[in-house]
């Protein structure tokens, strides 16, 4: 008989125990939680877990309706005690909020509805305090037409700022360059006529690119950089980076001139601000990301979102076979040292198809996106909860999946309860509701009248604000909030997950996916079925693994070892999976205390005070 289910509404499989909260969503709920400052790890990102927070979907601290820097500094607790390492906000720049703040008018300051920029640096300080670090959106391709900087090229095409930006007298140059929003949008040229030129924009009309040919440009986005790395930022999400050079004759997309651009960045970054990180946004097939990283003598940037694994991931439960996500890590190249890959299920943007082939496309919006509300550009608008039709096992695997895949995963707030969407609003707004804190009024997210929202809250039957919230699955043991938190830890405990080597392993059965991370340390085995049926499946490890034990991370219980040709028979249900550590015969691996394997101790502990109970550790008897 197998180990308990990890979605058993008994027992919990995890290591230790979690506190039941009971009221209202406060900071005293979660304990008296340490506060041990940020560590001096240099590559804290290749293991750390992301938090996508939306500024104005978290908490209104004001009642203005829409959610702020101090309504998130209110939340840091609840971040905390959830897991998170990082914390990565949007843009919270002032904006005519044409494109969820993308199209930014100012570069250095922060829009009036958000706070002020002691509010931001109150916001790092406490942030730190707690071990969490934040890093933010800098959109470097364009800006708002509305910005100053577009203002004076547009109406002083002679002055300081008339080539910040690429003019051409004809809409014909770059015709080899694809339109991206192609719902909106029929050409990258718009004509102005103020100027009486046509602008270049490779998203909407209303964003014009800035001319990176030119030096100033470049200063200017370098002293950009320094202004919130001073205030205390640990690093920038690079947005829409492939995009930022063009030139006739190609796709105006990864030219190599962009490539010298991030080194010059990279070089900066290194040498002033020691431990800030880049992460690029760059939704490119992964040979194309690849080349973000640079190399180990010029490297470039830290991180690369890898796009292509997200849509493979919905693809393969649908498909019930582990083939799409097989090829596409195949297919993946190697990175260089220190170097990591950025990887998420769901966040703020559309779901890109972009990178599928057109039956793949055409199979998903029939699996997914059947009403075509629910379709944005060349993509899909829904969350993660809805995207799996609220199915609780597929939910786990697909985050199981995300935790131990190659990478450091991200999640989209949220999604830690199974928020749901709604397809009634308009473009990527359907995504970006309000966070649902508790049953009440305005789900606890302001005390605004209900109409001065930013956005409505959720209220479809199945993901009503009033039974989806923290509150409520704060007091669930069994709730989805807790076994999030759990995983969270679970990986926190185990670092082989974000840092170590990865390598797929063969199967006999084509819905099992298996693969191995390991280092010096510890190698442990990850088995998934992406079918919904129980399947068994022989999985071939390496030579070296013959005759090794095999351990349940999450309880410690054991398995029957690899067998002497190196062969294991493992038997899952319905998407099911497990994570079994893989250890030498002559380790010696002592009993589990609390729930947890003792050969396993957490080096660091960021919620553990020396003299109070921990929400995490309990108390020793």
């Amino acid at each position: 008989m197998g180990p308990p289910s990890l979605r058993s509404p008994g027992p919990a499989r995890f290591c230790r125990p979690y506190p039941v909260c009971e009221g209202a969503v406060t900071s005293a709920q979660f304990g008296d939680l340490a506060r041990p400052g940020l560590s001096d790890d240099p590559k804290w990102y290749e293991t750390a877990v992301f938090y996508e927070a939306l500024l104005r979907a978290m908490e209104d601290s004001n009642g203005a309706g829409i959610g702020d820097l101090q309504g998130l500094i209110n939340r840091l607790d609840y971040l905390q005690w959830l897991g998170v390492d990082c914390i990565w906000i949007p843009p919270f720049y002032p904006s005519p909020m044409r494109d969820g703040g993308y199209d930014i008018a100012d570069y250095t300051a922060i829009k009036s509805e958000y706070g002020t920029i002691d509010d931001f640096t109150e916001l790092m300080d406490e942030a730190h305090a707690r071990g969490i670090r934040v890093i933010i959106d800098l959109v470097i391709n364009h800006t708002s037409d509305q910005h100053p900087w577009f203002q004076a090229s547009r109406s002083n095409p002679d002055g300081p700022y008339g080539d910040f930006y690429v003019w051409s007298d004809s809409d014909e140059l770059y015709q080899d360059a694809r339109i991206i929003f192609i719902d909106t949008e029929t050409s990258n040229w718009t004509f102005d006529p103020v100027r009486r030129q046509y602008f270049w924009h490779r998203f909407f009309s209303h964003q014009p690119d800035l001319n990176f040919e030119n030096p100033a440009v470049q200063e200017a986005i370098f002293d950009v950089v320094r202004y919130w790395c001073r205030i205390g930022v640990d690093g920038f999400r690079l947005d829409a980076i492939p995009y930022l050079f063009e030139e006739e004759g190609t796709n105006c997309e990864n030219l190599p001139q962009t490539h010298e651009f991030i080194a010059s960045l990279r070089r900066m970054v290194d040498t002033e601000f020691p431990g800030r990180i880049l992460l690029a946004e760059a939704n490119q097939w992964p040979e194309d990301v690849v080349a973000y990283y640079g190399t180990e003598e010029e490297p470039e940037c830290h991180m690369c979102f890898h796009f292509p694994v997200m849509p493979r991931i919905f693809y393969s439960l649908r498909e019930q076979r582990a083939t799409s996500i097989k090829d596409i890590l195949a297919a993946t190249p190697d990175i260089p040292a220190g170097a990591q890959w950025g990887t998420f299920l769901r966040n703020h943007d559309e779901l890109t198809l972009e990178m599928v082939s057109t039956e793949e496309r055409a199979a998903m919006y029939g699996w997914y996106a059947e009403d075509p509300r629910m379709r944005a550009n060349v993509g899909i608008r829904r969350r993660l909860a809805p995207l799996l039709g609220n199915s609780r096992p597929e939910i786990e695997l697909a985050n199981a999946l995300l935790l131990s895949l190659p990478g450091s995963p991200c999640l989209y707030y949220g999604d830690e309860i199974g928020m749901g969407d709604n397809i009634w609003l308009p473009d990527r707004d359907g995504v970006r509701t309000p966070m649902q804190w508790t049953p009440d009024r305005n789900a606890g997210f302001s005390a605004a009248d209900p109409g001065k929202l930013y956005l409505p809250l959720i209220q479809s039957l199945v993901h009503h604000y009033q039974s989806v919230n923290v509150e409520s699955q704060l007091a669930q043991p069994s709730s989805l909030l807790h076994w999030t938190r759990g995983m969270l830890e679970i990986r926190r405990l185990h670092p082989v997950l974000g840092s170590g080597r990865f390598e797929i392993l063969p199967t006999d059965n084509e819905a099992v996916l298996a693969y191995i991370r390991y280092d010096d340390e510890e190698t442990i085995l990850c088995v998934m079925n992406m079918a919904n049926t129980p399947r068994a499946a022989t999985i071939t490890l390496p030579e070296r693994y013959r005759s090794w034990h095999v351990t349940d991370v999450f309880g410690g219980a054991g398995f029957p070892p690899v067998d002497e040709k190196g062969q294991y028979l493992s038997t899952l249900g319905s998407r099911d999976f497990f994570w079994l550590t893989v250890s030498s015969p002559d380790r010696v691996v002592q009993a589990p205390v609390d729930g947890m394997p003792a050969a396993v101790e957490p080096k660091h502990d960021r919620n553990e005070a020396a003299d109070v109970p921990s929400p995490i550790r309990p108390e020793k008897e």
